[in-house]
């Protein structure tokens, strides 16, 4: 479900065991968390929920990853364009 103006950004996480690419995003996003308002999901990829999901986005790497139920990226994250993006969507703590 999409967030509304009122909701933090929901960033889905869909990994596979031992994928450091995978853990990379998950620690990321995790720091990430703590300067900006953000729901951060992990989800297996072996779940019904993971295999749903590839089957759906079909991503060419590990991890999926999705930005309020939308593709955003498969394999390594790319921190920056997801600052950007949550940076138009969501005050800074702080700020």
């Amino acid at each position: 479900m999409p967030s509304t103006a009122n909701d933090p950004p929901v960033v889905t996480v869909v990994h596979a065991p031992a994928c450091h690419f995978c853990h990379d995003a998950e620690e990321a996003l995790a720091a990430m968390a703590r300067d900006v308002p953000l729901v951060v999901r992990s989800v297996g990829i072996d779940t019904d929920e993971g295999r749903a999901l590839v089957a759906e986005h079909r991503p060419a790497m590990n991890p999926l990853v999705l930005l309020d139920d939308q593709f955003f990226s498969a394999g390594r994250l790319p921190r920056k364009k997801l600052s950007r993006t949550l940076a138009g969507r969501v005050p800074q703590v702080g700020a």
